[in-house]
C-alpha cells in the first residue's frame, strides 16, 4: 500500500511498485501483471485470516473504486485465474462470511462477485477451441482471435495451465448461477484425461490445444502439472463428483508407481515410465505432500517432505530445482510457499510439534535473509544470499497464510478454517458450494476407468485431526533414516577410490570435456555404456544402454554424462539469440544483388557494431574442414575463408583461419541439399572456453547457399563478398570505390536478365522482412561431423531400460548442442528416444528463406553477356552514389 499500490507488484529493492510496461520485459513471467492490482486482490481474503478485518474492509473498497479489469493487455489465463479470479472469489467468500457474523461489510452487495463474474466472461474467449483446451494467453480487452488482441496464435499450453481451472469456474458458476463457467473447465478436464498415455495413466508437460498431442512427453508433478492433479483431488471434495476422484486415484498410482522414488520424486516419459526423464527436481514438486495428506497416504509425503527440509536446510531456501544428489541446479528462489503448505498439512495431519520447528526455520530464515527494507526480496542464488527485486504476488497470498495458520490456535481464527478448501493459490472457497446451483450434471463421464486395490485409497479425504493419536513417534520413525540424505548425498555402496584400490579416484568424463575426435573420450564414452550413431542427415545420436556400461559406477556416470549434455543444450539455447546476417556478393557480375542468409557465431567480430562489415575475396582453404593447421595461407591471406562444416569446433576453425591472416570465414554446412529454405538457422556456439582471442567475423551458410559461392568460384574464379549485418544497398557498397567502366559504357541492352535480377531482389527484400519478423536462431555447438544433443533421459537410478539422446546437431568435438526448437524424447520401435520437437518459450520459427537458387547454379544458363545485363542499369547510375536508402 505504501510503496506500489496500485501496481501489480512490489520491487521490494527499489521501493516501488512494478507497472508492466515500465520496467525491463521479464518475458513470461510478466504475463501474471494486467493492471489490476495483482498483489492487493491475491492478498484479500489472507487478511481475514490474520484477523486483520478492518484492513480487510478497506482493501475491499479500493479494489471496488480502483481496479478496471478492462485493460488492452495480454495476461495468462492460467495465472489470471488462480491469482486474480481466485483472489475475487475468495474475498467474496470471507465478505460474505463477515457480513453473516454482523459486524463488518454490512454494506457489502456482492461487488466482488460483480468483477468476478467480469473477469470470468473476459477468461472464456481463450476456450475458443476444437478441443476446449485454452489458449495459454488472452487480452482482456480484446479476447483471442480479435485483430487487436496480440494473441492467439500459440497452439501449446501446459497441462497445468488448462487443468487448473475447476475450482474457480465451477465456485463462479455455483456463486453466480451461471453454469458455462463450471461447464468450460469441465470439458478442458475431460479432454486431458481422455488424452492420457493409455498403458501408463501418465500426461505430459505440454499439450497441443488443437490436436491434442503430446508436445513434452515427460510426465512429474512438478512444473507444468502440479496442479492438474491437485484439482482433481479437490474438485472431488468441492463438487462432490466421484469421477474426479476416480481419476485422481488413478493417475496417484501411476504416480506412485513410475514417478515416486522415496525420497525422490523424478519425471518420466510416459510411453516408457520406467525410464527416468531427468536427473534434477523442481521446487514445485514441494506442494506434493501436502496433496498426499490431503490423500491419506502419510508416508512417501513424511518422507518426501523431509527430503526437501533437508535440502532447505543446507541452502537456507529451497533452490528452484536441485539434482539428485542435491547439489543446486537452479539458484533462484521467488519465496515459493509450497513447502510451508505442505508443513501445514503435515502438521493437520500428525500433530507432531516437529513441524512447528520446520515453520519456525522458515521464519527465520525470510527474516534474516530475506527481509529488506520495503518487504521481502526473492533470492537471485541461494548459494551467495544474493537479492532480486521482486516480491511476488502469491509470497503474501500463499506463504503469510499458511505460515500464520501453522501455529494458529482455533481461538486465535475468527472463523473455521475447516469449511473452506484452499486453491492452489491458497484462496478459500467455501465447502458448501457443493449443494448450491448444481447446473452441471454429476454423471460419471470417466472412461475405462479401472479398479484399483481399495488398501490404497483407505485414507482418501480424511478429515484433518490428528489420524495417529496412539503413535505419536510414527512420522518421526519415518523421517529418522532421512536425517542426513543431503550431506550424505545418497551414498552408493561402493566408492570410486575403493574401486580404484587406493590409485585416487578418476574423475568422471564431463560432458564440457568431451571431444569427438579423443579417442580416449569414446573409449570412456563406451565403459559408460553411450554409443555414437551416425544418422544419414549429418547428425550423431547419442545412446545409453546401461546394461553394456563396465560397471554400475560407470552406468551411473554414462547416465550423469548424458545429463550434462542435455543440461549444457539447454544452456546455450538460453544464451542471447542473434539475428541472421547477410554474405552479399558484391563482385562482377552479381554487384550486390545476390544476398545469401547466413547464421551468426556467438564468438568473433559482432557484425552489427561494424555496419560496414568485412569485404573480401573469398578463397578455399586446405585441409578444407579447417580442423588443422592451414597449409595454404598465402591465398588465405588477407581473404574471406571458406571452408566445411565438421570434424572440429567451429571455433578452433575459426582461430585456425584467423592464423592463417584470414579477415573472416565462412563455413558451409557438408549435409547435401541443406537449405535456409527448409530448415531455421542457428548460430555458432563457440567451444566453452573463452574466445576473446577470435576477432574476425565467422558466418554460417547452409549447403545450397554455400554451392552459390562455390559454383561463382569456378565460374568467375576472383569472387568478392561483404559479410554484414544487413544487406546494403549498392551505393554504400560502392562508396567510395571506382564505379566499374563497364558499368556506365555499356550499351547494349538485356531487358530479360535485368527483369531476373530485379525480381531476385524482390524476392531478396521479401526475405529479409520475413527474416526480421519471424526467424529466431537457435544455438549449435560445433559439431561432431554430424550430431549434437537436445533432451535425454537422464535417471540418477539405474533403470533397466537404455537411455537415449535424440540427434541433434553438433560439430565433432562437442556432441552437443543444437536445440534449433525445444525437444523431447518420444520413442521409436527399436526402444532409442527420438526428438519430438516444439517451440519453446522463446518460440524459435522456421526461417522461410525465399532463395530461388539452386544448389547447382549454372551461371552459363542464367548469365548473358555482360553487357546486355547491365543494360538497365544506365538509367541508374547518374544516381547511383546518392542511393543511400536503397534497401535490396
Amino acid at each position: 500500500q505504501e510503496h506500489a499500490y496500485p501496481a501489480d507488484e512490489l520491487m521490494p529493492l527499489t521501493c516501488r511498485g512494478r507497472v508492466r510496461g515500465q520496467e525491463p520485459s521479464r518475458g513470461d513471467v510478466d504475463d501474471a501483471l494486467g493492471k489490476f492490482s495483482l498483489t492487493l486482490i491475491d492478498t484479500l481474503d489472507t487478511l481475514v485470516v490474520l484477523n486483520k478485518t478492518k484492513e480487510f474492509e478497506e482493501a475491499v473498497k479500493k479494489v471496488i473504486k480502483d481496479v478496471n479489469l478492462d485493460n488492452d493487455i495480454v495476461v495468462s489465463v492460467f495465472e489470471t485465474n488462480i491469482r486474480v479470479l481466485g483472489g475475487l472469489l475468495g474475498g467474496h467468500s470471507v465478505a460474505i462470511m463477515l457480513k453473516e457474523k454482523g459486524e463488518y461489510m454490512q454494506w457489502y452487495s456482492g461487488e466482488l462477485l460483480h468483477m468476478a463474474k467480469e473477469l470470468g466472461y473476459k477468461l472464456l474467449p481463450a476456450f475458443n477451441t476444437t478441443s476446449g483446451l485454452p489458449y495459454p494467453r488472452v487480452n482482456l480487452k480484446f479476447g483471442v482471435r480479435h485483430p487487436e488482441a496480440r494473441t492467439g496464435t500459440e497452439t501449446d499450453t501446459c497441462t497445468a495451465c488448462a487443468g487448473t481451472l475447476i475450482l474457480e469456474f465451477a465456485a463462479l458458476s455455483r456463486f453466480t448461477g451461471t453454469s458455462i463457467f463450471e461447464e468450460y473447465a469441465r470439458k478442458a478436464l475431460d479432454f486431458i484425461w481422455e488424452k492420457r498415455q493409455r498403458s501408463s495413466n501418465l500426461v505430459g508437460v505440454t499439450i497441443n490445444i488443437h490436436t491434442g498431442d503430446w508436445v513434452r512427453k515427460d510426465s512429474g508433478v512438478g512444473a507444468g502439472i502440479d496442479s492438474y492433479y491437485e484439482y482433481l483431488l479437490k474438485a472431488y471434495v468441492l463438487l462432490g463428483d466421484d469421477s474426479f476422484l476416480e481419476r485422481f486415484n488413478t493417475h496417484y498410482d501411476a504416480i506412485m508407481r513410475y514417478i515416486s522414488q522415496p525420497p525422490l520424486l523424478l519425471d518420466v516419459h510416459i510411453h516408457k515410465p520406467m525410464l527416468n526423464a531427468r536427473t534434477w527436481m523442481d521446487s514445485l514438486l514441494a506442494f506434493f505432500p501436502g496433496l498426499q495428506v490431503l490423500k491419506g497416504d502419510i508416508r512417501p509425503a513424511i518422507e518426501t517432505h523431509e527430503m526437501l527440509y533437508q535440502v532447505i536446510k543446507k541452502h537456507n531456501f529451497l533452490p528452484e530445482a536441485f539434482t539428485t544428489d542435491f547439489r543446486v541446479h537452479w539458484a533462484q528462489h521467488p519465496l515459493r510457499p509450497e513447502f510451508a503448505e505442505s508443513t501445514y498439512f503435515l502438521y493437520k495431519a500428525t500433530g507432531d510439534p516437529y513441524y512447528l520447528e520446520v515453520g519456525k526455520t522458515l521464519i527465520e530464515n525470510l527474516n534474516k535473509y530475506a527481509r529488506v527494507p520495503c518487504g521481502f526480496a526473492a533470492m537471485k542464488d541461494v548459494r551467495t544470499g544474493s537479492h532480486e527485486d521482486r516480491m511476488d504476488s502469491f509470497f503474501l497470498a500463499e506463504m503469510f497464510k499458511y505460515l500464520y495458520l501453522l501455529f494458529a490456535d482455533k481461538e486465535d481464527m475468527i472463523f473455521d478454517i475447516e469449511d473452506y478448501i484452499f486453491t492452489t493459490e491458497a484462496h478459500l472457497l467455501p465447502l458448501w458450494l457443493s449443494t448450491t446451483n448444481q447446473t452441471v450434471s454429476k454423471k460419471n463421464i470417466t472412461t475405462e476407468y479401472t479398479e484399483l486395490d481399495d488398501s490404497n485409497f483407505d485414507w482418501t479425504c480424511p478429515n484433518t485431526q490428528i489420524l495417529f493419536p496412539n503413535d505419536p513417534m510414527f512420522a518421526q520413525s519415518i523421517r529418522e533414516p532421512l536425517k542426513n540424505v543431503v550431506d550424505k548425498s545418497c551414498p552408493r555402496g561402493i566408492s570410486r577410490a575403493e574401486e580404484s584400490l587406493g590409485s585416487g579416484p578418476k574423475p568422471p568424463l564431463r560432458a564440457r570435456d568431451f571431444m569427438a575426435s579423443n579417442p580416449e573420450h569414446l573409449e570412456i564414452l563406451k565403459k559408460m555404456g553411450v554409443s555414437l550413431i551416425h544418422l544419414k542427415d549429418g547428425r550423431v545420436q547419442l545412446v545409453q544402454h546401461a546394461v553394456q556400461a563396465a560397471s554400475s559406477l560407470d552406468a551411473e556416470d554414462g547416465l550423469r554424462f548424458m545429463q550434462e549434455m542435455i543440461e549444457l543444450s539447454s544452456q546455450q539455447q538460453k544464451e542471447q539469440q542473434l539475428p541472421p546476417r547477410a554474405v552479399q556478393i558484391v563482385s562482377h557480375p552479381f554487384f550486390g544483388r545476390v544476398v545469401l542468409t547466413a547464421g551468426p557465431a556467438q564468438f568473433g567480430m559482432d557484425l552489427s557494431k561494424h555496419k560496414a562489415g568485412t569485404r573480401g575475396f573469398v578463397a578455399t582453404i586446405k585441409p578444407y574442414n579447417g580442423c588443422s593447421e592451414i597449409t595454404n595461407p598465402e591465398a588465405v591471406k588477407e581473404k574471406i575463408a571458406l571452408m566445411q562444416r565438421g570434424q572440429c569446433m567451429f571455433a578452433e576453425k575459426a582461430r585456425n583461419i584467423q592464423k592463417a591472416g584470414a579477415i573472416g570465414g565462412i563455413v558451409i554446412d557438408d549435409n547435401e541439399g541443406s537449405s535456409s529454405d527448409t530448415a531455421p538457422l542457428f548460430q555458432m556456439a563457440g567451444d566453452g572456453k573463452n574466445t576473446d582471442d577470435i576477432t574476425i567475423p565467422m558466418l554460417f551458410l547452409f549447403n545450397k547457399e554455400g554451392n552459390i559461392i562455390l559454383d561463382a568460384i569456378r565460374e568467375y574464379e576472383a569472387v568478392e563478398v561483404l559479410l554484414s549485418d544487413k544487406a546494403k544497398d549498392r551505393a554504400t557498397i560502392f562508396k567510395g570505390k571506382m564505379i566499374p567502366n563497364y558499368i556506365i559504357d555499356s550499351n547494349l541492352e538485356m531487358e530479360n536478365m535485368d527483369q531476373k535480377l530485379s525480381e531476385n531482389d524482390s524476392h531478396k527484400q521479401n526475405s529479409e522482412e520475413a527474416t526480421s519478423a519471424s526467424q529466431d536462431v537457435s544455438a549449435i555447438s560445433e559439431e561432431p561431423e554430424e550430431g549434437e544433443s537436445s533432451d535425454v533421459t537422464e535417471p540418477d537410478s539405474l533403470p533397466p531400460a537404455h537411455t537415449s539422446l535424440p540427434p541433434a546437431r553438433a560439430d565433432a568435438e562437442s556432441v552437443s548442442i543444437s536445440h534449433q526448437d525445444s525437444c523431447v524424447p518420444g520413442s521409436d520401435d527399436a526402444g532409442a528416444l527420438e526428438p519430438a520437437c516444439t517451440r519453446g518459450d522463446s518460440q524459435p520459427q522456421e526461417q522461410q528463406t525465399e532463395t530461388e537458387s539452386n544448389p547447382k547454379v549454372n551461371w552459363d544458363d542464367k548469365v548473358q553477356p555482360m553487357e546486355s545485363i547491365l543494360a538497365d542499369w544506365n538509367e541508374d547510375i547518374e544516381a547511383f552514389e546518392m542511393m543511400e536508402k536503397d534497401e535490396l
